[in-house]
Formats: C-alpha cells, sequence, structure tokens
C-alpha cells in the first residue's frame, strides 16, 4: 500500500536492493535462455540523458523523431532495403502484430487467413486473437524448417499473408526464405519474416563465411521483416523494429491522433506514448558499432555456439536437437525434468518447457559461463543417470 508519509529515497533504495535479490542479472553469466541481453554502456547513456522523449507526440521531439526514421533506415539497409518504412517499437511481439495487421488491412478479405510454421513464436496467437485473422499452421521438415511445399498446398483465397522465421525462438533456425519468397511472388501473396532475432545475427555471421540462406528484402516476396535491436544489437529493453517495404503497409495501418502538438499526426504503432530514448539508443549504437562491431559480436556468439555443440555431443545423458545454424544450441535428455530442476537450483537460468534446454550465446555469455554451465552438468548427469 502507499505509505502515509514517503520513504526517504535512501529507504526505497535499500528496499529494492534487498526486494530484488531473487532477480537473475545478465552480468552474472547464469542467464543462459534469454535471447535479451544486457544494454551496451552508451545505451544506457543514452536513457539516462533522453528518458524524457516521447515519439507518441514528434511535434514536440522533432528531433528524437529523425533520429528514429534514421534508425529504421539504417535497418533497412542493413536487410538490403534501399527506403524502409516502419518504427522501432516495444518488441517483436508489436512488429508481428502490427505486420499482420497491415496485411490484413490491404487484403480487403471477409475472412482472412495468415500461414506460419508451427515453429512460429507466441506472438501470432495474440495478433490472431486482436485481429481475428486465422492461423494456417504449417508443418516442419525433419530439420525443423518449415515444409514449403506445405504452405503452398495451404494457399486459398482468404490467405492475406505468409510467414517466415529467421530464427526460431527454440532452435535459431533459418527457413528457407527463398522459397517461400518465390511462392508469394508467384501467389501475389505478401511475406513477412520473423527476424526478431536472427535479423542482428545473420547479416554479420554472412560476411564471416557462415553459409546462411537470404532472408531479407534482397528477395522480391519479403514485404516486412520483424527485427529486435534489444537481442544482439544490445539495446535497451524493450526496443523491437518492424520494417516495411512500401509505404502502402504504414498507411493501412496509421491512425489520425489529431490532439497532439504536431497537428495531423498518424499513429502506425499499437502504443501511442513510446520511449524516444530506446530509439535513440538504436540510432546510436547502430552509428557507434557499426557494421564491423557488430560482426566482432556475432563471431564470438557463433564461435561459443559451435564449440557448446561439440561439448554436448561428448556428453553422455544428454543430445543435440539439431546442429547450431545461429548462436543457439539446444540439447534434449531422457532425464529432461530432473536435468531442468537441478540447474535451477544451482541458480542457472534456463528452461525445458519446449522439451529440450536451450543456450543462447548473447553477448553477455562468456566461455567461462559456458565452462561453468557443463561442469555442473556433467556433475548432475553422474548423479542423475
Amino acid at each position: 500500500m502507499i505509505p502515509k508519509e514517503g520513504m526517504s529515497e535512501e529507504e526505497v533504495l535499500a528496499e529494492l536492493e534487498e526486494r530484488l535479490k531473487i532477480d537473475l542479472t545478465f552480468n552474472s553469466g547464469k542467464i543462459l535462455g534469454s535471447m535479451c541481453t544486457y544494454p551496451h554502456p552508451l545505451a544506457q547513456k543514452i536513457i539516462q540523458k533522453y528518458i524524457d522523449r516521447n515519439l507518441g507526440d514528434p511535434g514536440l521531439h522533432k528531433g528524437s523523431k529523425k533520429i528514429e526514421e534514421e534508425a529504421v533506415q539504417m535497418l533497412g539497409e542493413l536487410l538490403h532495403l534501399k527506403k524502409a518504412y516502419g518504427n522501432i517499437v516495444s518488441g517483436g511481439t508489436e512488429a508481428n502484430i502490427l505486420a499482420v495487421r497491415a496485411f490484413r488491412n490491404i487484403s480487403d478479405v471477409e475472412n482472412p487467413e495468415l500461414i506460419l510454421p508451427k515453429s512460429a513464436h507466441f506472438s501470432f496467437l495474440k495478433a490472431s486473437d486482436l485481429l481475428r485473422v486465422k492461423l494456417v499452421w504449417a508443418e516442419l521438415n525433419e530439420d525443423y524448417s518449415v515444409n514449403v511445399k506445405d504452405v503452398e498446398s495451404k494457399i486459398t483465397d482468404s490467405t492475406v499473408g505468409i510467414v517466415g522465421i529467421a530464427g526460431t525462438t527454440g532452435l535459431g533456425v533459418v527457413d528457407d526464405i527463398p522459397a517461400l519468397s518465390d511462392i508469394a511472388v508467384d501467389y501475389g501473396i505478401p511475406l513477412h519474416v520473423d527476424a526478431a532475432f536472427g535479423g542482428f545475427v545473420i547479416p554479420f555471421a554472412k560476411a564471416l563465411g557462415y553459409e546462411l540462406p537470404d532472408f531479407d528484402f534482397k528477395l522480391k516476396g519479403v514485404q516486412s521483416v520483424t527485427i529486435d535491436p534489444h537481442k544482439m544489437g544490445m539495446a535497451p529493453i524493450p526496443a523491437g523494429g518492424i520494417v516495411f517495404r512500401r509505404k502502402k503497409y504504414m498507411d493501412a495501418i496509421n491512425v489520425l491522433a489529431p490532439y497532439l502538438a504536431g497537428g495531423q499526426i498518424f499513429q502506425a504503432t499499437i502504443t501511442g506514448t513510446r520511449p524516444g530514448a530506446n530509439a535513440i539508443a538504436v540510432w546510436a549504437l547502430l552509428k557507434h558499432l557499426g557494421f564491423e562491431g557488430y560482426k566482432r559480436v556475432v563471431k564470438e556468439a557463433m564461435e561459443n555456439a559451435y564449440w557448446f555443440a561439440e561439448q554436448i555431443k561428448a556428453l553422455d545423458g544428454v543430445y543435440l536437437i539439431r546442429e547450431p545454424m545461429l548462436n543457439i544450441v539446444s540439447f534434449g535428455s531422457k532425464k529432461l525434468k530432473k536435468l531442468e530442476g537441478e540447474l535451477k537450483a544451482r541458480g542457472w537460468g534456463i528452461s525445458a518447457h519446449r522439451g529440450y534446454i536451450r543456450i543462447v550465446m548473447m553477448p553477455h555469455v562468456k566461455r567461462e559461463h559456458l565452462e561453468e554451465f557443463l561442469k555442473d552438468l556433467r556433475e548432475i548427469l553422474r548423479k542423475v543417470l
């Protein structure tokens, strides 16, 4: 309850410090199952300095709005798009909902349907519920990528869009986006790529020589891409991104907000008030780190992933779900629930709810953290097997 007389600043901070001790922190090295990471030091400075900027009222913060536009454009160029349209949003969930909303509104279909892989993120369930778009699930191949033939077989007159994943949440699998693009072009249906995770990995991994399929606007069928700077981009949480190929998709979801300082202002986002500092931080990190800086971050993450996968394959009692495509390694076990419980008891931030344990090689995850995890895993395996 609210106290009658306010507490001192010192008392409030002391209570928070005590009560939040149970939270895991990224700098502890114990969080191995998250796709978020500790924000870059520059991003922290920007959040402090520009915490008052509201992109929901760009008439008051014209400079912040211009910075957001430039950030979106840089993301578009990273994704091989000369002119980008979109926003820095609250995360991949909002970005995916916006893409579905745009596809639905443009289609003018009475009973809209969206075809997506069974590996798709749960945000599409929210999109379906909010937008009354029926989800049509496509089967997966043995390697956990979407079955493109099954996608094509499920196209009807009610199909308003197709979804492909570039870095699935569970396994980091990149779907055959080029094949999905061909289908999208052939049938005149827009393709949305959920690259919330892979968007800040694949361009740099490809530059490092890793063989990964094209996934972005280089492909004609791709009309929108979700890309989250608050994941491998190391931006403050939250900072997602939605990028559209054409302005018509933004026009289809724009709503007039007439009472704002800028006058005839249109908003295409779900949220009205939006933190300008987060968008400014995305711009700043892209400028500060550049392509080569992000390439170095991805290099370490990918090397850790391939190294860790080999370590898992050498252990009795666990097995690799599939060879990593990105910086995600997932493994299973016949004693999975026991393993999960024992690992969590030792403070590891992991989850096994999908039927395997997923380790995400984020920038805060170092080789020494993985070695410590493997040490605990070996001890637990000796005990439970």
